[in-house]
């Protein structure tokens, strides 16, 4: 019972992600949503609150700009989301930037610099399993 509760949730999730990704590129007209991508979903147990994730570049101006685009597109894209989607309950929608992506920035620049003082070995061939064979 768990597993099938634990798949519907991810093929919901997926199918939100989707419907609002389509919706951003050809429905909602708000300048300050341009080049937003909606990059994950996450609902709350009892589905009644989806978490948008949302990745943007540019600086802490334009992540104010989005989130001020999705607090004025919200009641929208949820309508919307409800004409699509054959849900009982549409979930209430809130909208958070991804940092993952700036988190794997910055561990890649982490690295790079532990390479060049030196303090990791060099990646020989593309192998990083440290194996000798």
């Amino acid at each position: 019972m768990v597993k099938q509760s634990f798949d519907r949730n991810a093929r919901l999730q997926e199918s939100i992600r989707t419907v609002l990704a389509e919706l951003l590129v050809f429905s909602v007209k708000d300048p300050r949503l341009e080049g937003v991508t909606v990059s994950g979903v996450k609902l709350s147990a009892d589905r009644s609150i989806a978490t948008i994730y949302f990745s943007i570049y540019g600086d802490a101006e334009r992540e104010r700009q989005a989130a001020d685009g999705f607090a004025a597109a919200g009641p929208f894209l949820r309508r919307e989301m409800a004409h699509r989607m054959r849900l009982r309950i549409i979930p209430e929608l809130r909208f958070r930037r991804d940092t993952s992506y700036a988190y794997g920035e910055h561990m890649e620049k982490v690295f790079e610099k532990l390479h060049q003082e030196g303090l990791l070995p060099p990646e020989e061939n593309g192998d990083t399993t440290g194996d000798d064979s």
